[in-house]
């Protein structure tokens, strides 16, 4: 049996951080040292999370003093780096940060350590899962990011992303973090669909800078609209581009990629995204229509978008088994 790995999530009381603490309370390899929350501090973790209620007696803590092997950041955007800057952590210990703090260095790689810095690899397996086995300092993805990368890595890697992609996505409100807000209030929500953030959403960056690190001669646009759904958890995302590939090519290409990736799944059925909710899967599914490919890609945001893949993360990081505590059911009805 593996060793023990000592982890410890920073942020703890929200969305991600609920999340983490569900898989690693009941991960194989791990032992949970603590759960930091400056707002829940002394409070036991079923007051913010009630379905914890019996799986465990831990109280919030109020720092993350206590050393660890591992140590998630679940804080809020802008957060982490507040944190790494005031925190002194051992050498050895490995950080993975679910906020967007640390995922637009323009090096994937952790050359910048060398230079007193905190280099941070990338963490999406799917795209560079060798890099993330070394790594020191892992930056989790965004969600939409998340679903859109793996709707068009295949693509990429063949130097096929040739056209102008044309993407809409529909994520749940708990997307929008636990902070109320004004689109995240059930009377406005429920029974309701709008967009945000159209051709400018923050998670494009991220998604070009790996397609450009794949087809790094030809960048095509890329159009965005996102929607906020009246559900609570889960991405649907529909791509489309021209190309030449017919149907069963593209299916050869999509499975052939993701032939060793446990957890993108390339299925010929058309899927509804009650088949991801609850797991750390993305399900992928190919039309053609005419000139046009029509990519479908869906993720439960929390998990394969957040805290699935931070754990998928950390199971690389330490040799473990990248499906190890993972393997969840779906919600399906």
């Amino acid at each position: 049996m593996a060793a023990t790995i000592k982890a410890g999530i920073v942020g703890g009381a929200g969305y991600a951080g609920g999340e983490l603490l569900r898989l690693l309370l009941l991960h194989p390899n791990v032992e949970l040292a603590f759960v930091q929350s400056r707002s829940q501090a002394g409070k036991p973790v079923y007051a913010a999370h009630p379905d914890l209620l019996g799986e465990t007696e831990m109280l919030f803590s109020a720092d993350a003093a206590i050393p660890v092997d591992v140590l998630f950041l679940c804080a809020g955007h802008g957060e982490a780096a507040k944190f790494l800057a005031e925190y002194e952590m051992a050498a050895e210990t490995k950080v993975i940060d679910l906020s967007q703090d640390f995922r637009w260095n323009e090096s994937t790689l952790s050359d910048r350590v060398e230079a007193g810095e905190r280099g941070f690899v990338y963490g999406l397996p799917e795209l560079q899962r060798d890099q993330i086995q070394q790594a020191q300092h892992i930056a989790n993805p965004g969600c939409f990011a998340t679903g859109i990368q793996l709707a068009l890595l295949p693509l990429a890697q063949q130097n096929l992303l040739n056209a102008e992609v044309h993407v809409s996505g529909i994520t749940g409100s708990t997307g929008a973090g636990q902070s109320l807000s004004a689109t995240s209030h059930f009377s406005w929500r429920t029974e309701n669909i709008s967009t945000y953030k159209v051709m400018e959403h923050q998670h494009l960056r991220e998604i070009k800078r790996s397609l450009l690190s794949l087809q790094p001669e030809n960048q095509p646009d890329i159009h965005f609209i996102p929607y906020r759904g009246p559900f609570a958890r889960g991405i649907f995302i529909t791509a489309y581009l021209q190309t030449d590939l017919s149907l069963e090519e593209a299916q050869e290409l999509y499975k052939n990629y993701y032939s060793s990736h446990p957890f993108t799944i390339v299925t010929t059925q058309n899927p509804d995204l009650k088949q991801v909710v609850n797991t750390n899967k993305c399900l992928l599914y190919l039309q053609k229509h005419g000139q046009m490919l029509v990519i479908t890609s869906l993720i439960d945001n929390l998990l394969k978008g957040a805290a699935g893949q931070a754990v998928q993360n950390m199971n690389l990081v330490f040799g473990l088994e990248e499906t190890t505590g993972l393997k969840l059911k779906a919600t399906a009805f």
